[in-house]
């Protein structure tokens, strides 16, 4: 199970990369191995605002469809839209090529809430 040192991570099994006040977010490699084998992602709009915790967008492998939820508060400033073409990329390098957005904190204080690389191998067994 790969587990960067240097991510911070959530109970919902999302990851978070914070530079210069913005923050790149996807699954972990423990979610996309629960998961199976990911067809498809949808993703919100660029410009949305969301607050921690609510749901962002849905991930849909073979036989399920996951929400996705927002780590920190911000705005969408990036999606992967290379993942509209290969929605594989997320169980083929999840901490790579396989992030899903970035957005622009809006509260980064918001960091400390989230665990480190750590505490989330302790929730993840």
């Amino acid at each position: 199970m790969n587990i960067p040192s240097n991510l911070k991570y959530t109970s919902d099994h999302e990851w978070t990369n914070i530079k210069n006040g913005v923050a790149t977010i996807g699954i972990t490699d423990f979610a996309q191995g629960e998961l199976g084998d990911i067809v498809f992602v949808e993703f919100p709009e660029l410009g949305d605002s969301f607050d921690i915790g609510e749901t962002f967008g849905t991930i849909e492998a073979v036989k399920t469809v996951a929400d996705l939820f927002m780590p920190m508060s911000g705005e969408i400033a990036a999606i992967n839209e290379e993942l509209d073409a290969d929605p594989s990329k997320v169980n083929s390098d999840p901490y790579g090529d396989g992030w899903l957005v970035k957005i622009k904190l809006s509260n980064p204080d918001e960091e400390g809430d989230l665990m480190s690389f750590t505490s989330y191998e302790e929730i993840i067994g």
